[in-house]
């Protein structure tokens, strides 16, 4: 895909429904019994993995209007699956899947394309062994065996690295288990996953554990546990949302808005960051729906982080699980505020879909930024006039949209290449970003 040089932002979108959501929505589904209406699911290829995985195991799913008709499977109804279980490039369909196989006493491969296969699985084994589970894999990676039990040992467990998709994995596995299991988290992260087992009927606590560090959190749950089917309307994604407001926010005289997205308060740093730089973003019709906060949000008329000539901005580590995914649009962002951008502590963006330090400082520096690259991080100088240059995107969608948006306020053109890999969480993307685009 060529980007080039645009003006300005202008216009109202709505982006699809959230990928986390959507992923938690089917296969929390799929686990209840009766039948759930899903309006809004995403149109990403992951999400789509998820739900091809859930049909291989008897699950049955229909379109009916544009909704998703979910005949969940109940507490024990998955089937042995003809095959194995594919979850292409989707970590969350495989983490979480995983946690549903192994109180489901089926035996499952669960398995994924290159980039999948060579992300650290043994956080999810590690506990799910211990509730019962028996799992082989390939030096902790996949693919997975995974030989499920329908009753599983209930465990306390303290998560070792900060992540909504280990701590899913285990509330899943947590239905099929006899008591309490509680998993504690020293950061923060996403909340989706109790937000909507508690809406799907789940003896689901969450809450600050006693005399245990401040950011600290846990969430328990009572089983064995039945859910019960229920009706549910996925937010916008904010993560998609994310480099439509950025492009506004760096091209001067834009106003978008972007309607009904999740604001979900674990999702919302990013939002905050860019405050803390300078923009001004609003938030109207502010509501909850499904257990889950939405609102509209509208950024207009900026002034480069208001004229501050010392705005700089310094993500602190205890957030970092709640930006992950929008840490390489940041690092854009900060190459146009005066004092730039600092990320520490984010060693985990070096296992994702690609190693997204080295792919976001190579990225910056052959587009003229100034970046230093550390282990867990990076350091962008401030304000630098990009120039456009050919982006090797490593096949990583988050990779690919960050650096269309950089294209936008870059002189000349921006060549990224492997450009299709957006349709791993954001098909629409291009399609959508020209909508609004004034060159």
């Amino acid at each position: 895909m060529i980007v080039r040089p645009a003006k300005r932002i202008h216009g109202a979108i709505s982006v699809p429904g959230d990928k986390s959501i959507s992923h938690r929505a089917a296969m929390i589904g799929a686990m209840a019994s009766g039948t759930s209406h899903v309006k809004n699911y995403s149109t990403s290829a992951d999400c789509a993995a998820t739900l091809s995985c859930l049909q291989k195991l008897g699950v049955r799913i229909e379109r009916d209007n544009g909704e998703l008709v979910i005949r969940g499977a109940g507490r024990n109804g998955l089937l042995q699956p003809d095959g194995d279980l594919d979850c292409g490039n989707s970590g969350t369909t495989m983490r979480l899947l995983s946690g549903i196989l192994a109180g489901s006493g089926v035996v499952a491969t669960v398995t994924g394309d290159q980039s999948l296969r060579s992300r650290p699985m043994q956080r999810i084994i590690e506990p799910l062994e211990l509730m019962g589970a028996e799992i082989t894999a390939d030096d902790g990676c996949a693919p997975l065996r995974i030989q499920g039990r329908q009753s599983l040992t209930a465990i306390e467990y303290e998560l070792l690295t900060a992540s909504a998709q280990v701590k899913s994995c285990i509330l899943f596995a947590a239905l099929r288990a006899h008591g309490k299991t509680i998993v504690v988290e020293n950061q923060v992260t996403r909340d989706h996953t109790e937000r909507m087992l508690g809406w799907f009927g789940a003896p689901i606590e969450t809450g600050k554990p006693e005399r245990e560090p401040q950011h600290s959190r846990f969430a328990s749950v009572i089983g064995p546990a039945e859910l019960v089917a229920h009706d549910i309307s996925i937010p916008g994604d904010i993560s998609a949302a994310a480099y439509f407001i950025a492009a506004a926010a760096l091209l001067p005289k834009s106003a978008l808005e972007v309607i009904d997205i999740g604001v979900n308060p674990t999702r919302i740093a990013y939002l905050e960051e860019l405050r803390r730089m300078g923009f001004t973003i609003d938030e109207t019709n502010r509501r909850e729906h499904c257990n889950e906060p939405i609102a509209s949000v509208t950024i207009s008329d900026q002034t480069l982080a208001n004229g501050n000539e010392s705005a700089s901005c310094t993500i602190a580590s205890g957030v970092i699980p709640q930006l992950i995914d929008e840490l390489p649009l940041l690092a854009v962002v900060g190459s146009q505020i005066p004092g730039g951008i600092e990320i520490r502590n984010a060693e985990e963006l070096r296992v994702k879909e690609s190693d997204r330090i080295a792919a976001t400082v190579a990225g910056l520096r052959a587009m003229g930024g100034e970046v230093e690259e550390f282990e867990d991080g990076l350091r962008v100088a401030g304000r630098t006039k990009l120039r456009g240059a050919r982006i090797d995107t490593r096949g990583d969608h988050r990779i690919a949209m960050s650096f269309a948006i950089a294209g936008l306020i870059a002189e000349g053109e921006t060549e990224v290449v492997e450009s299709d890999c957006v349709a791993v969480s954001f098909p629409e993307f291009f399609g959508l970003l020209e909508s609004v685009v004034e060159k």
